[in-house]
């Protein structure tokens, strides 16, 4: 077997890492991650552990016995590995003697491996930019820009989770480079962190009030809404709460999965869990958890979809779990010439790199697999911007 093939290429390809262009990748430090070597097979589930919130402090009094145990119980959440991907790239051997007359192989090659983990960071970013379909209720205004000309619209986004009961030491923000802009220019800021802080804190923009960090990503959602023009609840009246609400026979087009709604009288923004692909046939819509904040009188109620908007995520970090490990391999091993993982300094992912022998010609890929799940749709919430 060859050894130290990629080895070698280490201090090349954290060099590139540096050079190629990078996304803004803000969501990934922002959730709870369990981001391992271990390997796992599509479909199978994982565990990551929960660590629960501590905000019961005690008061110090000296004494000559040890106070009592102050145990834990470490929550979890089962969370099923859905991809399994790998980002390949070729050589023969004239091309390798080609670009040595020039660059350099190894130049272009790190070049390429740092290629590949960007490729599979951003669609990793992407899967969970896609959660913003399960959060609970919406702040700010479509068509405003958030950071316009204040913070209100965060402002009113954490208070949806306030309300919900989430813990507020661990809110995060991730917002579309439009509203980042907005936000460097209303605060001044000029820069964002540097290379040399830590995985966690890269990509802060500002933390607002101490403790609610602003990030950028490149894959923040611009929704397309449903249809529903003129729909109503029918007159069964809902109370606080109530999540499943019947739609009368009424209107026209359709409430789709992550619509943000409105109800006449209520000025909450609702995200639709499910929708009705017909509002005219009196069918019935679900709410993300927690479900109305103000009850629905037993009477037909106006509901209005919120136009196109971005869905900037505000959230607490337990609320979305990403988990990735490195594809499974055959217990007796594969054609793979050399295999090694490497960490991805700007987003935290480790990632499996692999070279594969052929007939006077190499193949190099970098492999994760990873699954994404919301497991606290209370402590999720939207900011809408304009559609981008």
């Amino acid at each position: 077997m060859t050894t130290n093939t990629l080895t070698n290429l280490i201090p090349d390809l954290y060099a590139a890492l540096d050079v190629v262009s990078r996304e803004m990748c803000g969501i990934i430090p922002s959730v709870t991650m369990d981001a391992t070597a271990d390997r796992a097979a599509v479909n199978q589930n994982v565990r990551v552990p929960i660590a629960p919130a501590n905000s019961a402090g005690a008061d110090i009094t000296p004494a000559m016995a040890v106070p009592a145990e102050a145990d834990q119980t470490i929550g979890y959440s089962t969370i099923q590995i859905t991809k399994s991907r790998a980002f390949p790239f070729s050589w023969n051997g004239e091309e390798q003697r080609g670009v040595n007359s020039g660059p350099g192989y190894l130049n272009v090659k790190a070049s390429q491996i740092a290629q590949a983990m960007r490729a599979a960071v951003n669609e990793i970013e992407t899967d969970l930019g896609a959660l913003h379909a399960l959060a609970s209720r919406a702040g700010g205004a479509v068509g405003t820009t958030p950071f316009a000309t204040n913070t209100s619209g965060l402002n009113d986004a954490r208070r949806v989770l306030v309300d919900n009961g989430a813990p507020t030491g661990e809110i995060q923000a991730v917002v579309n480079t439009t509203a980042g802009a907005s936000l460097r220019t209303l605060y001044g800021v000029q820069t964002g962190r540097g290379d040399a802080a830590s995985v966690s804190e890269q990509g802060i923009l500002l933390n607002v009030g101490g403790n609610l960090p602003v990030r950028e990503s490149a894959q923040i959602v611009t929704s397309t809404a449903g249809t529903a023009a003129s729909a109503t609840t029918n007159n069964a009246g809902y109370a606080i709460g109530a999540t499943t609400i019947t739609l009368a026979s009424a209107g026209t087009g359709t409430i789709v999965a992550g619509d943000v709604i409105t109800f006449a009288g209520d000025a909450n923004q609702y995200v639709v869990l499910s929708g009705d692909a017909d509002v005219s046939n009196g069918g019935s819509i679900v709410l993300n958890a927690p479900g109305l904040r103000k009850a629905i009188a037993a009477s037909a109620t106006a509901i209005t979809v919120v136009a196109a908007a971005s869905r900037n995520m505000v959230f607490a970090k337990t609320a979305i779990v990403l988990a990735t490990r490195m594809p499974e391999r055959p217990a007796e091993g594969d054609l793979a010439l050399d295999v090694m993982s490497i960490t991805d300094p700007r987003s935290g992912l480790t990632f499996e790199v692999a070279i594969y022998g052929g007939y006077r010609k190499v193949r190099y890929e970098v492999a994760v697999a990873w699954g994404v799940k919301v497991i606290k749709p209370e402590h999720t919430a939207l900011l809408l911007g304009p559609a981008v």
